[in-house]
């Protein structure tokens, strides 16, 4: 069986900004035979292919997609029990990650927890390798089922193969892979993993590396989270956005040294930015930080393209925005933070049809 493309349907419904215009051909796929189907069927016909799952983390033109939308809207979730007393979670491409966190939670195994929250789907967490809270899905991913484009066939990729670092992969940038099939080894334990991220060691009251019971690291990253609007909620406009906009940049030493001469400059001497240091002597510092420090506050914008409310990091669409408007006030921002501090922040988000 295979999925049954129609045409012109609208993208905006399909992401989670609901910015979007139409798709010339559109396919939902509800099995990994259906999914690798389309995409076999579309490179046949030579048509330009997009690969569309909870749509959390796309920003698409409003000229939309000339070529073929696949859906992945595949169901399946099979635990393995390991003898070393690991669980492997074999999860489909089309998952939706949020409830596959809560129910690996529930069933008391330890890995993703702090994960909770994250929209999207299962197929697109390795391609970013999605993060949040001190956890990365490149900690506990064993194995990537992909369909390999060049080659016509399935592969299936080891941990080493996929090229994790820091949102990234070696499946982001290019198209010649699609995850169709994801595994994460996960531990069996009613704790949580090391709690590695000061502000969530802050919200549960313990100390950076201790281990909580895994329902209250759940609890305490969606505090965290809904409170900066970035728990995907109808009632809440300011979750109608992509997530975080900008990654975090990673500074080498120099540059690192440049950044903090500009701080002290337009800040004052005794002004510190956040500063993360790498085993490689890069240093990672907060977007966020950079964004207000370069004046641009929460519910910034005079259009229906806003900062959200809540979290700097976070561009939304109160109403009525195009990918125009939300582009314009990303590039705003952008040149800000270049001018005050000579970083130039880099898009979380995939751009589809456009770029900044």
């Amino acid at each position: 069986m295979s999925a049954v493309p129609v045409r012109n349907v609208s993208l905006a419904d399909y992401t989670t900004l609901g910015l979007g215009g139409p798709a010339a051909t559109f396919a939902t796929a509800r099995t990994t035979d259906e999914l690798v189907a389309a995409v076999t069927a579309a490179d046949a016909a030579g048509e330009p292919l997009l690969i569309l799952g909870g749509g959390s983390n796309l920003v698409i033109g409003d000229a939309g997609f000339p070529g073929t939308v696949v859906h992945v809207d595949s169901q399946g979730v099979v635990p393995e029990p390991r003898a070393d007393g690991a669980v492997a979670v074999r999860a489909e491409a089309g998952v939706e990650w949020e409830p596959l966190v809560e129910r690996c939670v529930a069933d008391g195994l330890s890995g993703i927890e702090c994960l909770s929250g994250i929209p999207g789907r299962v197929g697109s967490t390795p391609i970013q390798n999605v993060g949040a809270y001190g956890q990365e899905v490149g900690q506990t991913v064993t194995e990537v089922l992909v369909y390999d484009r060049e080659r016509g066939e399935r592969r299936t990729l080891g941990n080493a193969d996929c090229g994790f670092a820091y949102r990234d992969s070696a499946f982001k940038g290019g198209d010649r892979y699609v995850v169709c099939e994801v595994v994460f080894e996960l531990t069996r334990s009613d704790l949580s993993r090391p709690v590695r991220y000061a502000e969530l060691a802050g919200r549960l009251g313990v100390e950076v590396g201790d281990r909580v019971p895994l329902a209250d690291a759940r609890r305490a990253v969606l505090e965290l989270r809904r409170g900066k609007g970035m728990v995907v909620d109808p009632a809440d406009p300011d979750s109608r956005s992509a997530g975080s906009f900008f990654t975090n940049p990673v500074l080498g030493p120099a540059e690192f040294t440049e950044f903090r001469k500009r701080v002290a400059e337009r800040l004052g001497p005794d002004v510190e930015p956040p500063a993360y240091p790498d085993a490689d002597g890069r240093v990672k510092t907060s977007a966020a930080w950079l964004i207000d420090r370069a004046g641009f506050a929460k519910g910034h914008g005079t259009g229906p393209a806003r900062i959200s409310t809540k979290h700097t990091l976070a561009l939304t669409n109160t109403g009525g925005a195009t990918a125009a408007d939300l582009l314009d006030l990303a590039r705003e921002v952008r040149a800000g933070v270049a001018e005050a501090f000579g970083v130039t922040l880099v898009n979380e988000p995939v751009m589809v049809g456009v770029s900044l």
